[in-house]
C-alpha cells in the first residue's frame, strides 16, 4: 500500500512539473516589480503612454497593489492634458490599500494644489507629518515646498 501511494505521488509529481499551465508560468513576462521600475524610467522620459502601458498591465497583475495606483494617479496628473479625477480616484486606491503611503500622501496633496485646493493639500502634509513622526521626511519636505510656492504664487 505505501508503495502504490508512493508511485502515484510521484507521478503526480511528474506530471504536475510538466503540465501546461506549469510551463506557462515561466514565460508570463514581465513581473510587477519590472513593470514598476520600466514606469518609473518611462516617467523620468516624460513618456507617460508608455508609463501607462506598464502601469496598466501592472494593475490587472495585482489591482491592491498602492505603488501602483500611486503612479498610475501620478501619471494621470502629470501629462500633457491632467485628467485629475482619475489622478484621484488611483491616489484613493493607493491609500485603500495602504493608508502609510507616504509618496501618494505627497502626490495627492500636489493633485489638490493643481485643483485649487491648498486646504486640502495642508489636511495631507498634516497627515504626513504624522505618519513621518516628524517633518524631516522627503515626501512632507516636498508638499511643504510646494504648498509654499502655491501660496506665493498666489501673491
Amino acid at each position: 500500500m505505501k508503495r502504490t501511494l508512493l508511485v502515484a505521488a510521484v507521478s503526480f509529481a511528474a506530471c504536475a512539473a510538466f503540465s501546461p499551465v506549469q510551463a506557462k508560468d515561466s514565460f508570463d513576462g514581465p513581473t510587477v516589480s519590472e513593470r514598476l521600475e520600466s514606469a518609473h524610467k518611462a516617467i523620468k522620459a516624460k513618456d507617460y503612454d508608455r508609463a501607462m502601458k506598464e502601469l496598466q498591465a501592472a494593475v490587472k497583475d495585482e489591482p491592491r497593489n498602492p505603488d501602483v495606483h500611486n503612479l498610475i494617479g501620478y501619471t494621470y496628473r502629470v501629462r500633457a492634458n491632467p485628467d485629475l479625477p482619475k489622478s484621484f480616484e488611483h491616489y484613493n486606491l493607493a491609500l485603500k490599500y495602504n493608508p502609510n503611503h507616504k509618496g501618494t500622501m505627497e502626490y495627492m496633496g500636489e493633485a489638490y494644489l493643481m485643483d485649487k485646493k491648498p486646504e486640502e493639500a495642508e489636511k495631507m502634509l498634516t497627515r504626513l507629518e504624522t505618519t513621518c513622526g516628524n517633518q524631516t521626511c522627503a515626501e512632507y519636505q516636498e508638499l511643504f515646498k510646494a504648498i509654499a510656492d502655491y501660496k506665493s504664487a498666489k501673491k
